[in-house]
């Protein structure tokens, strides 16, 4: 197959400034916390239940939670101790769902059971593999990984599309894990590669990291591994939000993802690094998701760093390893500045899909006043999806269910180009948000 010597040209989208300042920052490992906190749902799908009580010993890698739920992902010890309660928790979208939470022992002892998976050959072995190991996506969506791969029969992938976009602001974890673990991304994706049949795979990166694309075509570009020249890295224009899968997969192969459609049903697969990377792991020695690396970073933050911590380690002991704050943080932000969610405690645990977490200060928390529509259209122009956001909003307001239907409410992906666009202040964004939630209770698309 042909390989693009551009990326292909997307609609919309937006400049935002990238205030990458952890980029050039080694990681730190921080120590096992005193209790870790496993919510029962961190991924999308149906919750888990737990499978230990009060007063286990559990260790590292010990699955404290599963479902028998086809999109689901069971939930893992991220220390070694003592299951000290099981609890409800509040997560993000104010939801509520049992967790585990497991006093840690500070010896971090691996569960005796963990060991490498049989060598894995086929889709099906692939896709169980990813769903024991409790993989979802690490961009943030948190979708189950297994399904992912068990492409459905009638389908056929032909392109591996790897995801190094990190368009956030702020963000940088994606960017860490191509420079320190870069042979172990590509030993993913040869694996991904191999097990699927993909006869192609581009590793797309914003061209705003020259030391990540340098990396990485160094490394793909081995003879050895990859005879055929299979693999290769595409730099992309930084524009905002380049990452999302299906301006990623327009950008990357110039075909279209249909609404309502998946990128296998154009022939693409769509992983995080972080993924890949971790899957190679695996593989190598049978230890599930237990650990994240997190961008902790924003005008609040005393030592902005990317750290690798344990899942389920409340926020404020991930900020406390970081310096504590600076200034009074005035507004908590779960993921990056444009999709990510805004939090009311650093009491929250880290989760395997969160890939940041900011703290700013008064005076980058402030926002502005909104003010009336001046209809000049950039929001429209802005809209990676082609949607209408201001026609969006004034049908919101009315909770007129068949017009947000008729203009293809679910097609957003919320990624607030609208809202950055907007020189009124419209709260463009978060009105969608509502009006996707007026359309599920009247029972229309989820």
């Amino acid at each position: 197959m042909e390989f693009p010597k551009h990326p292909f040209r997307t609609h919309g989208g937006a400049a935002v400034p990238h205030h990458k300042n952890t980029w050039d920052i080694p990681s730190s490992t921080m120590p096992p916390p005193e209790k870790v906190i496993l919510p029962m749902q961190q991924h999308i799908g149906a919750p888990c239940i737990p499978t230990v009580k009060k007063g286990d010993h559990v260790y590292v890698g010990t699955v404290v939670g599963d479902s028998d739920a086809y999109v689901s992902a069971p939930v893992h010890a991220s220390v070694s101790g003592t299951v000290t309660e099981i609890t409800q928790v509040m997560l993000t979208g104010g939801q509520m769902t049992q967790a585990v939470v497991v006093g840690s022992d500070g010896k971090m002892e691996k569960d005796p059971a963990i060991a490498p998976p049989p060598p894995i050959t086929t889709k099906e072995e692939l896709a169980k593999a990813a769903r024991a190991a409790g993989l979802v996506g690490l961009g943030g969506a948190g979708f189950p990984a297994h399904v992912k791969l068990n492409v459905p029969e009638g389908k056929t992938i032909d392109t591996l599309l790897v995801n190094v976009a990190e368009c956030e602001p702020y963000v940088t974890s994606d960017h860490r894990e191509a420079l320190e673990n870069g042979r172990n991304v590509l030993e993913g994706v040869y694996h991904v590669k191999e097990i699927l049949g993909v006869q192609r795979v581009i590793i797309a990166v914003e061209d705003n990291k020259p030391d990540v694309i340098q990396k990485l075509s160094e490394i793909a570009g081995d003879p050895k591994r990859d005879p055929l020249d299979q693999v290769r890295v595409l730099p992309l224009k930084s524009r905002y939000p380049q990452g999302a899968e299906k301006v990623l997969v327009q950008a990357c192969t110039g075909r279209k993802v249909p609404a309502g459609k998946l990128p296998a049903d154009v022939g693409c697969l769509v992983m995080n690094i972080g993924s890949l990377s971790f899957l190679a792991s695996y593989m190598r020695t049978g230890m599930p998701l237990t650990l994240k690396r997190v961008t902790i970073d924003g005008s609040a933050i005393a030592h902005p760093q990317n750290v690798i911590v344990p899942v389920g380690t409340p926020i404020k002991d991930v900020v406390a390893f970081c310096g504590g704050y600076k200034a009074e943080p005035k507004k908590l932000i779960m993921g990056g500045p444009m999709m990510g969610v805004a939090i009311t405690s650093d009491e929250l645990p880290i989760l395997k899909q969160n890939n940041a977490i900011l703290a700013f200060d008064q005076r980058e928390a402030q926002l502005r006043q909104p003010t009336a529509c001046i209809r000049c259209g950039r929001c429209v122009a802005a809209c990676p999806m082609h949607l209408m956001p201001t026609k969006l909003e004034q049908a919101v307001e009315r909770q007129d269910v068949e017009a947000l239907q008729s203009l293809d409410i679910m097609t957003c992906m919320e990624c607030g180009c609208c809202s950055f666009s907007c020189p009124a202040g419209r709260r463009l964004v978060q009105a969608i948000r509502l009006g996707k939630n007026y359309v599920r209770k009247a029972g229309g698309k989820k």
